[in-house]
């Protein structure tokens, strides 16, 4: 009765906006303009960062739609999902298609006419990679689903240092794979956190296939990766003592967290763990566009 009662309210401009994701897609944006300054060493062109901004969010946020879409069924029995706009019935299917679509061929066009045909290839492969590699194919058959699928949210940085300087480097790449480790430190918290949730709609994540014990294990061993690898640019001269003293606070905090975990597994320590790594990311972000604006 409640989803037949949502489909007479006529949807707002915030139905459709919380269709983008807004509080996920903040942070993949927050590496996206930040991965700008660290290409620029300083603070791009305002058209250009501007353009980047809107376009990054406009193919950001169809991922968001096209994954709503994909997962209606689900999220209209999980508890935490099942107000969304698509999945309660207050915008239609067809209608949901419509914007994402038309966020996808914007947000193309934009990046490409305002930075370049490789910037806009790169936001269409997280897209691509995001509602057809994770959402459609790994998200229900294997708990793998979050390490492979979750090189989606590995793009934005990419796409931020490609519209500066129209090609990647290595340290470009250093950015995808910081982000690439970091994702199942940071997924799995929340995955301990609801993990009921997602048994009773039968999606196979970690704690729910292997439990809380195997899943902070793995935690651990990929705040450890994640740690060693965001010290490497150091070591090859893209970063200085700014960023080298950032990091080693940030990632001692994490494996702290981390082994909190370990030791007592319970809803307290995976919130705090959680949260942290939000905060973990842009923080280091932020600290490596600042030492390369400076030196």
């Amino acid at each position: 009765m409640t989803h037949t009662l949502s489909t007479l309210e006529k949807p707002t401009w915030r139905d459709y906006f919380a269709l983008t994701k807004p509080k996920v897609n903040s942070l993949l944006l927050f590496t996206t303009m930040t991965a700008m300054i660290m290409a620029a060493r300083g603070f791009p062109s305002w058209d250009l960062f501007l353009a980047v901004f809107i376009g990054g969010y406009m193919s950001a946020g169809a991922s968001g739609v096209f994954n709503m879409i994909i997962d209606r069924d689900i999220d209209q029995r999980m508890k935490r999902t099942s107000t969304r706009p698509s999945a309660s019935g207050k915008i239609s299917t067809t209608n949901a298609f419509i914007f994402g679509s038309l966020l996808t061929v914007g947000s193309f066009l934009l990046l490409w006419q305002a930075a370049n045909l490789n910037t806009a290839l790169l936001a269409m492969a997280g897209l691509v990679t995001y509602v057809f590699i994770y959402t459609l194919w790994l998200k229900r058959a294997t708990w793998h689903n979050i390490v492979i699928g979750g090189a989606a949210g590995c793009f934005p940085p990419l796409v931020g240092w490609a519209s500066v300087t129209g090609d990647l480097n290595l340290f470009s790449w250093y950015l995808f794979f910081i982000i690439f480790f970091w994702t199942p430190v940071h997924f799995w918290a929340l995955a301990i956190m609801i993990k009921d949730d997602y048994a009773a709609v039968g999606i196979p994540m970690l704690p729910v296939v292997y439990g809380e014990r195997m899943t902070v294990a793995q935690i651990g061993l990929y705040a450890i990766m994640t740690a060693v690898l965001s010290m490497i640019p150091l070591l090859l001269g893209e970063v200085r003592w700014i960023y080298f003293g950032s990091a080693l606070v940030l990632n001692m905090i994490l494996l702290m967290r981390s082994l909190e975990l370990y030791r007592n597994i319970n809803r307290k320590q995976a919130v705090s763990l959680y949260k942290y790594t939000l905060l973990y990311l842009a923080l280091l972000f932020l600290a490596m566009a600042i030492d390369r604006s400076v030196f």
